[in-house]
């Protein structure tokens, strides 16, 4: 499939910077909240995840559905996630939002709490769509999200269930190792205060309940992705150190393994990103694939000022839906 070589999102001109990209939808986009309601799904390891139902119409079932995930230290109801369900709402497609470990507002029960490369908690919401009767299943991931959900396609060793038809994934860090040196430089170092704040409260909510697994001593000092992943993510995910985790856990990697179509949009100017997060060579080859990569956009932005939906969103509606049609499907 192609590399899109001239992208349909044109940023407005004051915008085109991709920090004000990154920054602008979390404080000044305010959707609405949806009609939903939360089901909690049991785990196989006792552990339990959260999910949104947000249907297309209410009462109706539809026979399809798009899972979406979150990034990293968001949840369901972030602005991101509630813009892309509203335009796939509009599309005919129920939507079933899912939270990662702890991310729904209740701590989970394990001493683990998720990594960008989980991806049995996926498949067991996919699962839990099947057996809801779900004929069409299309996956849409946000950053970890997104790497989590490639990763899962990607993984030769897993059954997908047939019902799993494409996907898309925005602003995703495919190398984990190179987005988090990316991150760890000087002029990044709100983003990561922005992130470390919340997992600091996760660890020491962690700690209060298992001092003999978590040790927080020098918590807060931690200040890069290397040493919170060197610390807690690695050692308790089973991971020998933070690059072990890095390596086995992106979706570089397995992208040439995976045969739904899909479409990956990485923005030219998202401040996260290394180079490597642009996988021109793996899109040449693989014909599942289709990767486009606006000049702007930031980091899950693509703003599109005036306009009830972001560019982001249209295009992964009308890219499902031209897969969908393709299928024979009557939705327009």
């Amino acid at each position: 499939m192609p590399v899109v070589d001239h992208s349909s999102y044109v940023s407005p001109v004051w915008l085109r910077n991709g920090h004000l990209q990154t920054i602008w939808p979390v404080l000044f986009r305010n959707p609405s909240l949806p009609a939903l309601w939360r089901e909690r799904l049991e785990t196989p390891d006792g552990d339990f995840v959260d999910v949104d139902h947000i249907p297309a119409c209410a009462g109706i079932r539809s026979n399809r559905v798009a899972i979406l995930s979150h990034g990293l230290e968001g949840d369901s109801r972030r602005r991101y996630m509630l813009g892309m369900a509203k335009a796939l709402n509009r599309r005919g497609w129920d939507v079933v939002a899912r939270n990662f470990r702890g991310c729904s507002g209740e701590p989970n029960r394990k001493a683990s709490l998720y990594h960008s490369g989980e991806t049995d908690d996926l498949h067991l919401v996919v699962e839990h769509c099947v057996a809801l009767g779900y004929l069409h299943i299309v996956l849409v991931g946000f950053s970890m999200g997104g790497n989590q959900t490639l990763k899962y396609l990607g993984e030769r060793e897993r059954t997908i269930p047939a019902q799993v038809c494409a996907a898309v994934a925005v602003s995703v860090p495919c190398d984990l190792e190179g987005a988090a040196h990316v991150l760890a430089q000087p002029s990044r170092a709100p983003y990561m205060a922005y992130f470390l704040r919340t997992l600091r409260l996760k660890i020491e909510s962690k700690h209060a309940r298992f001092p003999d697994l978590i040790d927080i001593r020098g918590l807060k000092h931690v200040r890069s992705f290397l040493e919170f992943d060197t610390r807690y993510t690695a050692p308790l995910h089973g991971f020998t150190s933070a690059r072990h985790y890095w390596r086995e856990s992106g979706c570089l990697r397995l992208l040439e393994n995976i045969d739904v179509p899909f479409l990956l949009i990485n923005a030219a100017d998202d401040p996260f990103l290394s180079e490597e997060c642009y996988p021109l060579r793996v899109a040449e080859a693989n014909k599942a694939m289709t990767l486009e990569m606006p000049h702007w956009g930031g980091h899950v932005g693509f703003v599109s000022p005036g306009h009830e939906l972001y560019w982001s969103e249209k295009r992964a509606a009308d890219f499902l839906g031209t897969v969908y049609d393709g299928m024979n499907g009557t939705f327009h």
